[in-house]
């Protein structure tokens, strides 16, 4: 087994940054190393040290570039890839429009399998080395994907997206298919190699009560799952729900009625969130996905990150491809800062670039896992060029500390910014 120690600058977090001053939750190091052993990480350290303990070593030398751990996106939909970037729907529309159309089609195993390998390289070409993504109702659907991240060494998250109402002809499954779908796609795929399984009503209103209880149960029988769906993204979703489920609190009571809320539980988007949903989700650890690129592109609202920080809510950051714009996690963090500031809040380059590495892969349960520059990792790792365009690179030069020369990235950085990203230690962009 060959060692090997990786070179640049390098970026640790040892605490949550929105828990103490951001700078204290980082270790920085401007000539750092990453030991690198059988896809984990062994040693962290001064490269020089390192490379006086292990003189063997195979030595990868990034330079000035920065060395993070690989960006994890918490919440998309690869089915649509294709439909990336659509004009000028609300969400209701936009999934009638766009959505449920290009979503029929992944019946379709090559094609699922297409989408999926395609997904997963535009995702690593932006230094995103973990997914978390709704399927379709077809099962063809969830084998590409796991299939292919199994190609590719991917850690992701996955599952059957099941709906029994409020969707066309060829979407719809019943209350039983998808428990039945569901149940076999877990057993096949939760806990093999990297592979972890998402229980996936899409949300409230294109499942019945029947259904929802369905699922509730399957997670009740399956708890080491996660259980991903949607949480008061619009304010007309909101009514809609209110529509569908008189009797329930609020939104969110229409989960928790049927045993679809708890610890492992992921609520994308989560924007217009009553109190009592606040009190609860903090209650019982469950985690909420801010998915900034698809709320301005959909319209959808200001994503309260630091009120629900402040209430120790866990926080995952996604691009929720395709109702988000960009595959960037980059991108991403940007929309994130803008939104925050349109709240009063300006977010430092330390809580970016933890919640779109740690604070997702918490959120996803697998701390210390992924997303992490820590020893015992798994070595997926991101290395970022801080000079990658003449506009970033004139302003980087001005900087006096790391902080300032990586903000200019996140704000104005894209695939051209990642010199380099690893998966279990291995590299994948070549030269």
């Amino acid at each position: 087994m060959t060692d090997h120690i990786l070179i640049g600058q390098t970026l640790a977090f040892d605490a949550d940054p929105f828990d103490v001053q951001p700078e204290d939750a980082a270790r920085i190091s401007s000539r750092g190393g990453v030991l690198i052993r059988g896809g984990r990480i062994a040693a962290m350290g001064e490269a020089s040290d390192l490379q006086a303990a292990y003189p063997a070593a195979q030595v990868t030398d990034h330079g000035t570039a920065l060395i993070t751990a690989g960006f994890v996106d918490a919440h998309m939909h690869y089915p649509q890839t294709g439909i990336v970037a659509s004009w000028g729907k609300r969400l209701i529309d936009w999934l009638n429009t766009y959505t449920f159309p290009e979503e029929t089609r992944f019946g379709d195993r090559a094609y699922a399998d297409d989408v999926a390998g395609r997904t997963l390289d535009l995702a690593l070409a932006h230094g995103t080395t973990t997914l978390t993504s709704f399927c379709t109702i077809h099962p063809e659907s969830v084998d590409a994907f796991f299939g292919a991240a199994a190609a590719r060494g991917m850690a992701v998250v996955g599952g059957k997206t099941c709906m029994d109402r409020n969707a066309p002809d060829g979407l719809r499954d019943t209350a039983q298919s998808a428990y039945d779908d569901s149940k076999a796609l877990l057993d096949k795929w939760h806990g093999k190699g990297r592979a972890s399984y998402a229980i996936t009503p899409r949300f409230s209103p294109t499942s019945t009560p029947e259904q929802l209880e369905a699922l509730g149960a399957l997670w009740q029988a399956h708890p080491d799952c996660l259980m991903q769906t949607h949480l008061s993204e619009q304010l007309d979703e909101i009514d809609w729900v209110r529509d569908l489920y008189p009797d329930a609190r609020d939104y969110l009571d229409t989960y928790e009625a049927h045993g679809l809320l708890g610890e492992r539980g992921l609520y994308g988007h989560a924007i217009h969130l009553e109190a009592r949903e606040i009190d609860r989700l903090a209650e019982v650890g469950a985690a909420v996905v801010h998915c900034p690129t698809s709320n301005t592109f959909i319209g959808s609202g200001l994503f309260d990150m630091a009120g629900l920080k402040a209430r120790g809510l866990s926080v995952g950051l996604a691009t929720d491809t395709g109702g988000g714009s960009s595959f960037s996690m980059l991108r991403t963090m940007a929309a994130a800062y803008e939104l925050a500031q349109l709240r009063g809040t300006a977010l430092h380059p330390a809580q970016l670039m933890w919640l779109a590495t740690e604070g997702s892969a918490r959120a996803l349960h697998m701390g210390g896992k992924i997303g992490s520059l820590s020893v015992g990792a798994t070595a997926d790792l991101t290395v970022i060029d801080l000079a990658s365009t003449p506009a970033i690179a004139q302003r980087s030069m001005r900087a006096d500390t790391l902080w300032e020369a990586l903000f200019p990235t996140i704000m104005m950085g894209d695939d051209r910014a990642v010199a380099q990203v690893y998966v279990a230690g291995q590299p994948v962009k070549t030269a």
